[in-house]
């Protein structure tokens, strides 16, 4: 359903982080809420997700995702990338790769679609998040204001829900609070 869409952008993460955890040993490998992959606290992977709905369905979604691979130097402003090729030591096949994260979210999305588990799904998602250690963090919110927080919850639609050091839970889109590195 439309108002679920977010279970797509949990597939693709749960299926990246797959991967690229049989490549990267050792590392903490998890999804930033809401569209990027970290080892540790760099950034390895970016997910932009464009869906078209019909009615009350999904009618095509547009799936981009910009893997680090073979990328020993970074000349960006980006504050924390990170490579593939810093872990294994090698250049490794793009095609393969390619191939390799393709097949994850087909068989990813099959199983849940078919299993309709998507509560386990959104648990295992959960259980990927990058700071969901029960431990507080800083967060930033666009006029400044910086708080430490604990990862409470993400929403079917996408929204994260953060709970302050108060007791204090309030939910965010995209854009609405950032984590602080």
């Amino acid at each position: 359903m439309a108002r679920q869409q977010f279970y797509i952008s949990e597939i693709v993460s749960i299926a990246i982080v797959s991967v690229l955890r049989r490549y990267i040993l050792n590392q903490s490998v998890t999804i930033k809420w809401p569209n990027d992959i970290y080892v540790n606290d760099s950034k390895i992977c970016g997910i932009l997700i464009e869906n078209t709905i019909s009615g009350q369905s999904i009618y095509r979604s547009i799936i981009g995702i910009g893997i680090n691979v073979n990328q020993r130097d970074f000349k960006s402003d980006a504050p924390n990338p990170i490579s593939l090729i810093h872990f294994i030591n090698k250049e490794i096949s793009l095609d393969t790769i390619l191939e390799e994260v393709t097949n994850e979210i087909f068989h990813t999305f099959e199983h849940y679609d078919t299993s309709c588990e998507f509560e386990q799904l959104h648990r295992l998602y959960l259980s990927m998040l990058w700071r969901n250690d029960n431990k507080p963090h800083l967060y930033t919110t666009p006029c400044g204001n910086i708080f430490n927080a604990t990862i409470t919850d993400v929403a079917p639609n996408g929204l994260l829900t953060l709970t302050d050091t108060k007791g204090a839970s309030q939910s965010y889109a995209f854009k609405e609070v950032a984590a602080i590195i």
